[in-house]
């Protein structure tokens, strides 16, 4: 496989993860100190409002500072809840 190929098929794996995800918003301290970011739309479903430079260093609402990690390195940990959709 070539480098292009692979980055492509790497690309899809991440989306295809992704997708897996319900937003309920736990991963991300919704039920106990939340990150700023997360945010809640219209639907009822959360969001990240700086998904796309959200890894690394984050602040939650009361001020604890933490490093934001892809969601691979928080269901290796554990799964948030009981419904999340990684648990498949």
């Amino acid at each position: 496989m070539d480098n292009m190929a692979y980055m492509d098929s790497q690309r899809r794996n991440s989306e295809e993860y992704e997708a897996l995800c319900k937003r309920c918003g736990k991963c991300c301290g919704l039920e106990t100190d939340p990150c700023v970011n997360l945010k809640k739309d219209i639907s009822g479903n959360y969001y990240c409002a700086v998904y796309e430079s959200r890894l690394g260093r984050q602040v939650t609402v009361s001020g604890r500072i933490f490093t934001c990690v892809e969601i691979r390195e928080v269901v290796r940990k554990g799964l948030p809840n009981g419904g999340c959709g990684y648990g498949r």
